[in-house]
């Protein structure tokens, strides 16, 4: 694994030097190309003015920020430079805070902090100090040009710093119209209660795939495979009612629905102490 840049976490007087490393992989989405329907010639799209419709040239376009409806002004290189923030490749811990405090909502995306020479003890120090405390060390980070709040959390091993939404980027939900809680009885709430209960296991995440994608490539290999022509129909899923049902009966089936398919499980066999 190659190092996006190395640097130091730093907080106080300590500095531990570190890598930073990718901690995800880009998600394998299927990609199509746009083409004439007529002889399957690529569409390719051109910069065009919205006044006269003429296309523009790369040389011939300037950034601009709309400050009124239909008003402009142009920022120019010399004025990105003004604000142009430069990477000092270090984790800045401002504070620490306990974790439980953060709504998840503020996580964006994960990386990996590994220590470089010198670094392992120091390192090690940290992880465990923020395992005992239950804390995360909020930081400022500069990735990419682009100055990032984010957390650096333990997770095993190793230490994580993820890239957090600062606040006025979060919507607020109470612009929703959402129902109050005396929508619903305790009969209803106690069912679902038990559903979810019955519900529950130990998280996996090896056990989720992505259906659509695996679906979706199995119909291209069979056009691939028939030269390009029609595949053959394939049963789809019903879609979901939006009609207005019996709560109370629905939870009552699928609380039945779940307690058989928990009592088909085969049970786990359990080692005897020697």
């Amino acid at each position: 694994m190659r190092a996006i840049w190395k640097g130091a976490i730093s907080f106080g007087l300590v500095n531990i030097p570190v890598g930073l490393y990718s901690a995800t992989r880009p998600g394998n989405q299927v990609k199509f190309n746009l083409l004439r329907k007529s002889d399957l010639s690529p569409i390719k799209y051109k910069r065009v003015a919205e006044e006269d419709g003429k296309e523009v040239a790369w040389e011939d376009i300037v950034k601009g920020y709309e400050y009124e409806k239909g008003d402009y002004v142009v920022l120019e290189e010399a004025d990105f430079k003004r604000v142009q923030i430069t990477s000092n490749q270090t984790v800045d811990i401002k504070e620490f805070v306990d974790l439980a405090e953060i709504d998840p909502m503020f996580f964006d995306q994960p990386y990996f902090l590994a220590p470089e020479k010198g670094g392992a003890k120091a390192y090690v120090i940290l992880r465990e100090a923020l395992k005992r405390s239950r804390k995360v060390g909020i930081a400022k980070v500069v990735i990419k040009t682009r100055e990032h709040l984010a957390a650096v959390k333990p997770l095993g091993d190793a230490l994580v710093l993820e890239l957090m939404h600062f606040a006025d980027e979060l919507a607020d939900p109470e612009e929703l119209k959402l129902p109050p809680a005396k929508e619903v009885g305790q009969k209803e709430l106690t069912m679902a209660e038990t559903l979810i209960d019955n519900m529950s296991g130990p998280w996996n995440p090896s056990e989720y795939k992505d259906e659509y994608r695996e679906a979706l490539m199995e119909v291209i290999d069979e056009k691939t495979r028939a030269g390009g022509k029609k595949a053959p129909g394939r049963k789809t899923a019903p879609a979901a009612s939006t009609k207005v049902v019996d709560l109370v009966s629905v939870l009552k089936q699928s609380l039945e629905q779940a307690q058989s398919h928990k009592s088909k499980k085969p049970a786990k066999k359990h080692r005897r102490a020697a």
